[in-house]
C-alpha cells in the first residue's frame, strides 16, 4: 500500500474489491461482520467500506425501505426534494443513517487491525442531491443551473454534513474516504467548465477540509466520457474510475493526468461477473503490464454487482500473487 501510494513499484499491486450486500447493509453489526469475513477470506489488501447507497439521502430526509431481496437495492418511498421549493428545507434530519455507518466501520477496523486499511464511502454533495430528488441527474443539473440561489445553499448544508461524517469516520479508525462523484463528472452531463463553476466548490468544501491523518483518500469518478481533468484539482491520494466505460482514459493515461496513484483495471460488470477466472487473471496482468505496476491498486472500476461469483473475486489475488 505504501509503495503504491508513493507511486513506487511493490512486489505486487495491492488488491481489493467491493459490492453491496443488501440484506446486511441495514444492520451495523451484520454489515461489519460480512465485510470482515470477506476481506479475510479473499485476502484484500485494503477495504473500501460499502454502506447502503441510500444512507446519505436518508440522512437528509428521503425515506427508503429494504427491498427484502439480496439482489435488489433499497426502495425509495418518499424523496426529500419532490419539487424546487423543497431544496430550501434540506437539512440533516436522520443522523442515525450515517451514525450507523460510523459505528459499523469502527467494528471493521477493530477486527482487521492495522495491516488492512479501511476507507469510508462518502458520496459527493451533488450525488446526494441526485438521490434526494429520486436519483435524477437531469433534474438536479437543470435546477442547479437555473436556480443556484435555491439549490446551492442546500448543497452547502449537505457538504457540511458529509465533512462531519468523514471526520467522524476517520476518528473511528478509517484510513481515509472513498469520495464518489457518481454520475456527474461526465461530459454528457456537464461540460468541465460548467462543473468547475457550479459544482467543484462543494467538492472542495469536503476534500480540502479532511483530517490531516487521513492518509488514504480516493477520488472516484463514476461514469463514461469523464471530465478527467477534474482530477488535477480534486485533492486525493488515489484516483479511481472504470477504464472500460466509453470515453475514459486508460490507467496509464489517467495516472499521467492526475499525477497520482490509480485504482482500477478490472471490468466490474463484465469480466468480474462472468469470468472465467483465467480471463480475470489476464485482465489483471494487463493492468500491471500497462502501468509497470507503478502507483497501481488493482480493483474493479466501480461497485461489483451482488451476483458476482467469489471464485472470480479470488482470481484477482491469484493473478498477482505468483
Amino acid at each position: 500500500m505504501e509503495a503504491a501510494l508513493a507511486m513506487d513499484v511493490a512486489d505486487r499491486p495491492p488488491v481489493g474489491a467491493w459490492g453491496h450486500t443488501y440484506h446486511e447493509e441495514w444492520s451495523p453489526e451484520a454489515l461489519a461482520a460480512i465485510t470482515v469475513e470477506r476481506a479475510r477470506r479473499l485476502g484484500w489488501d485494503f477495504v473500501k467500506f460499502q454502506p447502503r447507497a441510500s444512507c446519505f439521502a436518508e440522512a437528509f430526509g428521503s425515506v427508503y425501505h429494504p427491498s427484502g431481496h439480496r439482489l435488489r437495492a433499497p426502495i425509495l418511498i418518499q424523496p426529500a426534494v419532490p419539487d424546487l421549493e423543497a431544496w430550501t428545507s434540506v437539512k440533516m434530519v436522520n443522523p442515525k443513517a450515517l451514525d450507523d455507518q460510523v459505528e459499523s466501520i469502527a467494528m471493521v477496523v477493530r477486527e482487521l487491525g492495522d495491516e488492512v486499511p479501511v476507507i469510508q464511502t462518502v458520496f459527493s454533495p451533488i450525488t446526494v442531491g441526485g438521490y434526494l430528488v429520486g436519483k435524477s441527474q437531469s433534474r438536479v443539473v437543470r435546477e442547479l443551473r437555473k436556480h443556484p440561489e435555491t439549490v446551492g445553499p442546500a448543497l452547502d448544508r449537505i457538504a457540511v454534513g458529509l465533512l462531519d461524517f468523514s471526520c467522524r469516520s476517520v476518528e473511528a479508525g478509517a484510513a481515509g474516504i472513498f469520495y464518489a462523484i457518481s454520475g456527474y463528472a461526465g461530459r454528457n452531463v456537464m461540460r468541465e467548465d460548467i462543473y468547475r463553476d457550479l459544482v467543484l466548490p462543494y467538492d472542495l468544501a469536503v476534500l480540502e477540509a479532511l483530517p490531516k491523518k487521513s492518509w488514504f483518500n480516493v477520488l472516484h469518478l463514476c461514469g463514461s466520457n469523464l471530465n478527467f481533468g477534474l482530477a488535477r484539482d480534486l485533492p486525493s491520494h488515489v484516483v479511481s474510475w472504470s477504464i472500460h466505460n466509453q470515453g475514459n482514459p486508460s490507467l496509464a493515461e489517467g495516472r499521467d493526468i492526475a499525477g497520482r496513484a490509480v485504482m482500477g483495471g478490472l471490468s466490474q460488470r463484465a469480466t468480474l461477473v462472468y469470468g472465467p477466472p483465467p480471463k480475470i487473471e489476464e485482465e489483471a496482468r494487463r493492468a500491471v503490464e500497462e502501468t509497470g505496476g507503478r502507483g497501481l491498486l488493482l480493483a474493479p472500476g466501480c461497485s461489483v454487482p451482488p451476483r458476482v461469483r467469489e471464485t472470480n473475486l479470488a482470481a484477482m489475488v491469484t493473478a498477482v500473487a505468483a
